[in-house]
């Protein structure tokens, strides 16, 4: 049989639309706040419908980030490239998909989950690809500060599917995707400065410049590695997590500092690259000493 060549290149661009790579990141934590939640495995229908919800969720945030950033993304080395700015997908595409993901996603979550999660999921749905893409984003250099509330959700979207409720611990998790997520971001940013300064997005080493904002990743990845203790500090985690964050929050330090060192674009994404292992193994590290702690 054969495949039809335009067929399969829409299903790739849809596909685009959904920044999987970081849908993926999005959903591991939701899924580590889900199975943090509950002592042993949470119930599997809830735990599959609540990984679907905030999964199209994340996708539909995405394919609006796409459908309002097309001008810029057209002018932008790494996203010129993208669905609409090559003109594979037509706009009306993009927004009809996004609203049909956001729409199965929040009957998911509503009506399979429970209303509370549907409700905070649709709050960070709107705060990414409304407040953040169309006013943050352009208005101030603290964007990525402000708009990564909602990047840093879906542990507390994950914890709140499975109980109901917003848990204390549940909000040590967003503190700490909330406080890594500016030099991580800012890192890219410091390599694709001139990229934003032509689209006239004021990212931090654009407004301040590359050496100030290097000073502010070293600073904020010290201030990561002493909020990466509280889980530890207050009982949610034991030794397994402890000594799997000092010494990757010593690591990102190290590569906050060899970017002061060093001011080659190649050290900051380096850098970049290392912030997103950082995070997968420090949300790793929570789930494995979870549930050691359950078998002792």
């Amino acid at each position: 049989m054969m495949t039809n060549p335009s067929a399969l290149l829409s299903w790739r661009d849809y596909l685009e639309l959904c920044k999987p790579k970081v849908v993926a990141l999005i959903v591991f934590t939701a899924v580590v706040g889900m199975l943090l939640a509950v002592p042993g495995i949470p119930p599997i229908d809830t735990l599959i419908y609540s990984t679907v919800g905030i999964g199209l969720a994340a996708s539909s945030a995405a394919a609006v980030n796409h459908y309002l950033d097309q001008n810029a993304d057209a002018l932008m080395g790494r996203t010129q490239n993208r669905p609409l700015p090559k003109g594979s997908l037509h706009s009306m595409n993009v927004i009809v998909f996004a609203s049909l993901l956001g729409l199965v996603s929040m009957l998911i979550l509503g009506f399979l989950v429970n209303p509370l999660t549907a409700f905070l999921t649709l709050l960070s749905l709107i705060g990414y690809a409304i407040i953040y893409t169309v006013y943050l984003k352009r208005m101030t250099p603290q964007n990525i500060v402000i708009g990564g509330a909602a990047g840093a959700a879906p542990p507390v979207l994950g914890w709140c599917a499975m109980t109901g409720e917003v848990h204390p611990y549940s909000l040590l998790l967003f503190l700490i995707i909330f406080v890594w997520t500016p030099p991580h971001f800012w890192a890219l940013a410091i390599a694709r400065r001139e990229e934003y300064a032509k689209v006239k997005i004021p990212m931090l080493p654009v407004t301040h410049g590359p050496e100030f904002t290097r000073l502010q990743i070293l600073l904020y990845t010290v201030l990561l590695l002493l909020v990466t203790l509280l889980p530890y500090l207050t009982g949610m985690s034991g030794l397994i997590y402890l000594s799997a964050a000092v010494p990757l929050g010593l690591g990102f330090v190290y590569y906050a500092i060899l970017m002061m060192r060093h001011k080659d674009d190649r050290t900051a994404m380096k850098t970049f690259g290392f912030s997103i292992i950082y995070l997968m193994l420090m949300f790793a590290s929570l789930l494995i000493d979870h549930y050691v702690v359950i078998g002792l």
